[in-house]
Formats: structure tokens, C-alpha cells, sequence
């Protein structure tokens, strides 16, 4: 047992000392930045929901902003402002059919735009899920009105469905590319090309499996080709796997291609893809038994850029429970496409056991290459379009569309590893820092309606900080970044939000700004001001890659507070941490604060507990924080602390009794109290006077308990002292009788009253 045990710890040794090198977790945000309508341009309007879709017209300085049943066309420097809008709007009949087959009325019965595209003629392509009929349009800016056509076209295949259903689509020479699903149920998953020559992929689970399709972009691969290649459109999305052999179905992530130029084969694969391929890609996550499933994607490509040096961000969260580790991983455009290129292929096997298992294909591959586009040496060859293929190699590729390999990223490892809210949406930019060197910068929205900012500096990802873009926790559906205003535009389920790239004003201090980290920002030695590198009037102080702050000149400018304290009283002093990674220290008389019985340490502050004479003084809070470079101590606020003693505040708060001259006299109290035991005893003799209190009313207190309960309860309620009065509320449904009736019950109720109170009255009088 002994020797397990040691075996054991000498297996997980190793994994620890690992965890404690490479383990990304401690990687949090150095900032935290809450909700503030002044950071951000806010877009929202009354009874308009799902805001998720986007396109940028920075020709003509617009956002289009699809919504439920509403398209906007907003100014695209400040979105608040709203030039024009149009509605698209479900038919009663329509949302009536939805209804029917079982559709929520109120949520999905509606029209969600789902498709927002750019025509080579300025004009836009349009879709929505039209109460689960989906239709398309087409619609334009004109004279500052938005114009939608309103000449429908039928949507499956294009648009999905259901609102809630993941999707992907893609713009090329006005050819629209679609990820979705085909049918109502959602059960018929298709990767298609809408254009005169239609294309699609088969129905078939070796070609897609339960997809949740997340993203397409273009790689533009024929641009200097050597070998006359063909452009590629890249689809990334999930499915259930089909190559693994286990009892529960296991979610991986895919990138699939198809060629550009595909138009389907002549017999086989009769207008199907036959480039269509597909490989998993992963993202190791430690921790982490089932593999992360990937969530969005960024196509990042610099100008004047080859396609192969383009780079594929993409965020992945885990697929159940046990884990809240969501991650990010960079991945090369050319290793994606070598494996497509030369990998080897999986083929499905049949065993004894009646299922299949997948294996790595070690047999003779057809020519042309299955799944290939055609480039100069098919040509050469006489094929000159995917029709002219032979049909041996459609056959291989329809029945062998996966590879073997495993896509992995860049440097085998998550570029940053998060334990938080789960990751929803990234895009990602370039920036030249002021030391000269360009460093991409990532901004990843979460479930919760944060967004992250950071920058992996030679391995080291470096988080600079995470701002809240909603007044309440919202999803990021879809982050747009415009190179024209520089700004980064969000969209929730309750509105599109605005903001700057970076705010450098949030650093007050040289030494915040250096240690920030940020490349668009430095600290300006004329202003005094952390600013932007584009609005640099002299040389900046800046460190991205160290965080050196060295040659920050000395601060004086500490904020001084002179706080005086009740002795035997509590205080707070507060103490605004600058950042995350910094820890607080106090001094009192330059000496180091401990925790004691008269003072407790506290994340954001001191408390003065039970405060004496010995707890004045100068206090000092001071920020240390450290960085690549060194450690940085810097004093944030002082407190002058003086105790004032009980006995002052005795004198200035108790003060001896004087006479009252301003109030009622005993006098008039006693004339008061006279002149009410006159009223009462003149109210009784007319009541007797009246008849309203007989002789026997002692006799009927006495028979009193020999009443229903409900009369009892009736008795007890409190009655209107007016004798005589009914119940408005009660008298309408009476007879004549019955109305006599109560008012004598009423009128005895009454009386009884006025009888209790002046016993009361009585038993007073004579204490």
C-alpha cells in the first residue's frame, strides 16, 4: 500500500511542477473596468430585441444593424445616432401557421434577420427566419432611407429556420455560401453555394453529424499560385464525432473546404461538392478529459499579406459542466491547408461487432487527388472543372470526406486559458508599438457582456483589461472591428454598444500607464498624459514587452485626505487599487500596518476598529505591483488621522434641559380633557335619549355567547361608530326584511362600540 502510494506521488509530481510552469490560469485581467454610459455609444430601441448581425459599409460610414423584425442603418462613428430603419415584420397568417406546428408565438414565431450581406452593386442580401419560413430580399441605402425591395425570395438553405440555431454564411462575387439547415426540423444540415450553378454537400452523417456551424471565411489561395490553385472557403463548426468509438456521443470541432470553382461532379455527385473535406481541429485545454468545443472565429490577415501567413483565432468552451475553463488558439492558414493537401484520409471499417470503427486509409489514392481543386496539372491532364472528374476519385471522396490528422495550433498549446464567463464571440487587430514591433491584439466577448483585451507578448499572454459594454449581464452575439473609426462594435440581445479600441485617460499616473501594457498606448512627457500613439506630441514612454517604468519621472501628485475619527468609533480608510495585479500595503508613520485588534487589512481599505488615542497618525496605502522588468511601489492615497476624544463629543452633542415655552401648557391640556368628557357624556345621554342604548343592553352583553360563531365574528369587527349607517358595499342584494334586520344588528353593533369605549374612558378616569 506504502509503495502505491509513493508510485503515486512520483507519477503526479511531474504534472504539478508542470501545472506550476506552463498553467495559464493565473492569467487574469489587470483592470476591471464596470458599466459607464460615458465609455461607450449605446444603441437600443423601445420593443426590438437580437441584435446579432452586422455589416459594415464604411464607404458610405454606416452600420446596418439587424434586429427582430427591424433593420437600422446607424451613423458608424457614433451609433447612438440612428439615420434610417425598416421593418420586416411576420404576417398574422404566418405567425399563425408557426403556431400551429407547435412554435412559441411570442419568441419564435417572429422574423429574425439572420443574413446581412454586401452585393458588388452596393446593394445588400438579406434573409430572416420569417416565422419558420425563411425567406430573403434584397435591400438598399438611398436618400438616407433604407429601401428593402420587398421582392422575396425563398430562404432554405440560406437562412435557418429556427432563430436560436447556429449558422454561418459568406459572401463571394455575389455568391452566397450558406451553413444552416434545409428543412423545419433542423435534421437536414447542408453546407451550400446559392448562385446559377448550385452546389450543396450530401445528406450523409460521414459528411455532417449533428452540426452547430460557427463561422466561414474566404482564403484567397489563387493569388500568385504557382500552381494555378483555386480560392478556398473555409467552414468551421461541431459535430457529434463518427471516428470514435464510445457509448456516449462525443462533440469535436471541424474545419471543412470547398474549392471555389466547384460545380459538382457530372454523375457522381451530381451538382454535391467534391472538394468538400473536412479535419478536426483542436485546442488542448488542461484539465480538460472531453475536448473543448469550438464557439467563433477570426480570420486575421495583414495588408499586403500572403494567404498563407494569415492566422485563425478561435475561442472554444468545454461541452459539459465539470468544467468553466474556456480558451483561445491561433492556428496557421498554411498548416490547415497543408493537411488538406498531403494528410492521409480516414476510412470507416466494419467489424464483427456490427458498427464501424475509422481508420487512417493506407491504400492506393486515385488521381486526380480526391478532394482536390483544379490547378494547373489537373489541367494538364485534361480536366478543366470538377465535372470532368474521374468517377473513381468522386466515389473516394464521398465516401472518405475526413482526414486523419488533427489540426493543432500554433506552438501545440492555448494561447490563453480563462476561468470565468464562457467565451462567446473574438476578433483580433494589429498594432505597431512604439519599440517598433507589430503585436496582435485580441478582443474576446463572454456570456456575461465583458470583453477582454489581450496581447500575447513572446508566449506570455497578457490580459490589459476587461470592460463591462452592458449596464446587465448580456451575451455578446457578434463583435465587428472598423479600421476607419478605429472602434469595435458589439451586439447583445438588448442593444449594439460602441467602443474605442483603447481608452488610454484610464491610467492617471506614468507608472499605470507604463505598467498597463497596452500598444496603442504611452505616457506623454509634454502632457503628462497617457495617450495614444497616433496622438503623440512627443516621444512616449512606453514597455509592452517588459513593463519597464523606470524611466517614469517621480509622482508627487498623491491624494491627501486629513480624516478625523470619534474615539471608540470604526472607520473605513478607503484605498481605489489600481489594478488587479497590485497588492496593497499601509503604513502608519512610515511603519508597515499589521492585522491587530484596532486594525484589519482589507482588499480595498483599512478599518479602524474601537479607535484610541494610539490610532492617530499618518497613513499611507501604496500600491506594489510587479512586472517582467521589477517591482513598482507607488503611494495612491494619505490619510491624516486625528481621534477625537468622548468628552469633546459629549460637549458638543448633550446639552442640559431647558424650559419649554413653544409647547402646550398643563392648563390647556386639562381644558382639553374637559371639554371631551363633556362631548362623550352629551352623546350619551342622546343615545338614551333616542332609545339607541335600552335599559337591558347589560342584559344582552350577557347573552352574548350564546350567538352563532358567525355572529361572534360579525360582533367582532370594528363598526363605523355612527349609529344607524349600513355597509354600502352590502345592501344592494338585501330584501326589504333582511335590510331591517342587519340595521338592527348593525345598530346593537354600534352601540356595543360606544359602550366598550366608554368603559375604556371609565377604567382610565379612575387610574
Amino acid at each position: 500500500m506504502h509503495q502505491l502510494l509513493i508510485l503515486t506521488v512520483f507519477w503526479l509530481l511531474p504534472m504539478v511542477f508542470m501545472l506550476d510552469k506552463d498553467s495559464p490560469l493565473d492569467c487574469i485581467p489587470r483592470k476591471t473596468v464596470p458599466y459607464h454610459s460615458e465609455n461607450a455609444h449605446l444603441f437600443h430601441e423601445e420593443g426590438v430585441f437580437n441584435y446579432s448581425t452586422m455589416l459594415l459599409n464604411e464607404d458610405l460610414g454606416l452600420l446596418v444593424l439587424g434586429a427582430r423584425e427591424a433593420l437600422y442603418a446607424l451613423d458608424l462613428n457614433d451609433i447612438s445616432k440612428k439615420l434610417a430603419s425598416v421593418k420586416w415584420e411576420v404576417t398574422r397568417n404566418q405567425q399563425d401557421a408557426c403556431q400551429g406546428k407547435g412554435k412559441n408565438p411570442e419568441t419564435e414565431c417572429k422574423n429574425y434577420i439572420r443574413i446581412l450581406q454586401k452585393l458588388k452593386d452596393n446593394r445588400m442580401y438579406v434573409c430572416g427566419t420569417n416565422a419558420f419560413d425563411p425567406e430573403c430580399d434584397h435591400m438598399s441605402f438611398e436618400d438616407g432611407k433604407l429601401i428593402l425591395e420587398k421582392k422575396p425570395e425563398d430562404g432554405k438553405g440560406k437562412c435557418p429556420f429556427d432563430p436560436f440555431q447556429r449558422y454561418a454564411s459568406l459572401m463571394v462575387d455575389n455568391d452566397l455560401y450558406s451553413a444552416t439547415s434545409v428543412n423545419f426540423l433542423g435534421s437536414e444540415p447542408v453546407v451550400m453555394r446559392s448562385s446559377p450553378v448550385s452546389v450543396r454537400t450530401e445528406f450523409k452523417s460521414t459528411w455532417l453529424f449533428e452540426p452547430n456551424f460557427v463561422s466561414m471565411a474566404l482564403m484567397e489561395e489563387s493569388k500568385h499560385s504557382n500552381r494555378g490553385d483555386d480560392d478556398k472557403v473555409y467552414i468551421f463548426f461541431s459535430e457529434t464525432a463518427v471516428e470514435y468509438d464510445c457509448f456516449d456521443k462525443s462533440v469535436v470541432s471541424r474545419v471543412a473546404r470547398v474549392c471555389k470553382g466547384d460545380i459538382g461532379g457530372l454523375r457522381t455527385l451530381q451538382k454535391k461538392w467534391t472538394s468538400f473535406l473536412k479535419a478536426r481541429i483542436d485546442c488542448p485545454v488542461l484539465h480538460s478529459q472531453l475536448p473543448h468545443v469550438i464557439q467563433d472565429v477570426y480570420r486575421w490577415c495583414g495588408p499586403q499579406q500572403r494567404w498563407k501567413d494569415c492566422l485563425f483565432f478561435a475561442i472554444f468552451t468545454p461541452q459539459s459542466d465539470t468544467s468553466d475553463l474556456s480558451a483561445v488558439c491561433s492556428y496557421r492558414a498554411s498548416d490547415i491547408s497543408t493537411v488538406f493537401r498531403e494528410g492521409n484520409y480516414k476510412t470507416p471499417v466494419h467489424v464483427e461487432t456490427s458498427f464501424v470503427k475509422w481508420v487512417m486509409y493506407s491504400g492506393e489514392v486515385p488521381v486526380p487527388r480526391p478532394g482536390a481543386c483544379i490547378d494547373n496539372e489537373a489541367r494538364e491532364a485534361g480536366i478543366s472543372q470538377t465535372s470532368d472528374l474521374p468517377d473513381q476519385t468522386l466515389q473516394f471522396i464521398r465516401d472518405k470526406p475526413l482526414m486523419d490528422q488533427t489540426i493543432q495550433p500554433i506552438g501545440g498549446k492555448a494561447d490563453l486559458v480563462w476561468r470565468g464567463a464562457r467565451f462567446t464571440r473574438i476578433i483580433a487587430d494589429q498594432v505597431e508599438a512604439a519599440d517598433g514591433r507589430k503585436y496582435r491584439v485580441m478582443f474576446i466577448g463572454t456570456e456575461e457582456g465583458t470583453l477582454l483585451k489581450a496581447v500575447n507578448y513572446d508566449g506570455e499572454m497578457f490580459i490589459i483589461e476587461e470592460v463591462q459594454l452592458f449596464e446587465h449581464p448580456d451575451p455578446v452575439k457578434i463583435l465587428q472591428f472598423s479600421n476607419r473609426t478605429r472602434h469595435i462594435y458589439a451586439g447583445s440581445n438588448h442593444g449594439a454598444v460602441q467602443i474605442p479600441l483603447s481608452t488610454c485617460g484610464r491610467s492617471l499616473s506614468c507608472v499605470d500607464c507604463v505598467l498597463a501594457r497596452d500598444p496603442y498606448c504611452g505616457w506623454d512627457t509634454q502632457t503628462e498624459k497617457c495617450a495614444a500613439l497616433s496622438d503623440a506630441q512627443s516621444q512616449l514612454i512606453q514597455s509592452v514587452l517588459h513593463g519597464d517604468a523606470s524611466l517614469c519621472p517621480d509622482s508627487d501628485n498623491v491624494k491627501f485626505v486629513n480624516q478625523s475619527i470619534w474615539q471608540g468609533s470604526r472607520h473605513k480608510l478607503h484605498c481605489p487599487n489600481p489594478s488587479n495585479l497590485a497588492k496593497p500595503i499601509w503604513q502608519r508613520d512610515t511603519v508597515p500596518v499589521v492585522n491587530s485588534a484596532h486594525l484589519q487589512l482589507l482588499p480595498d481599505g483599512l478599518l479602524i476598529l474601537n479607535a484610541s488615542d494610539s490610532d492617530g497618525g499618518l497613513y499611507r496605502c501604496l500600491s506594489v505591483e510587479h512586472s517582467r522588468a521589477n517591482e513598482y511601489t507607488t503611494a495612491v492615497v494619505e490619510y491624516q488621522v486625528s481621534i477625537i476624544p468622548v468628552d469633546t463629543r459629549s460637549r458638543n452633542h448633550i446639552t442640559s434641559p431647558e424650559p419649554q415655552t413653544g409647547g402646550p401648557s398643563v392648563s390647556g391640556l386639562q381644558a382639553a380633557v374637559a371639554v371631551l368628557v363633556i362631548l362623550l357624556a352629551a352623546l350619551l345621554g342622546w343615545n338614551l335619549y333616542k332609545g339607541h342604548l335600552p335599559l337591558s343592553c347589560r342584559r344582552k352583553k350577557q347573552e352574548q355567547p350564546q350567538l352563532s360563531s358567525s355572529a361572534t365574528h360579525q360582533h367582532t369587527e370594528q363598526k363605523p361608530l355612527t349609529p344607524g349607517r349600513a355597509d354600502s358595499s352590502t345592501k344592494n342584494n338585501y330584501t326589504s326584511s333582511e335590510a331591517e334586520s342587519n340595521n338592527d344588528e348593525q345598530h346593537n353593533d354600534s352601540v356595543k362600540v360606544i359602550l366598550k369605549s366608554l368603559q375604556s374612558v371609565d377604567e382610565e378616569s379612575e387610574i
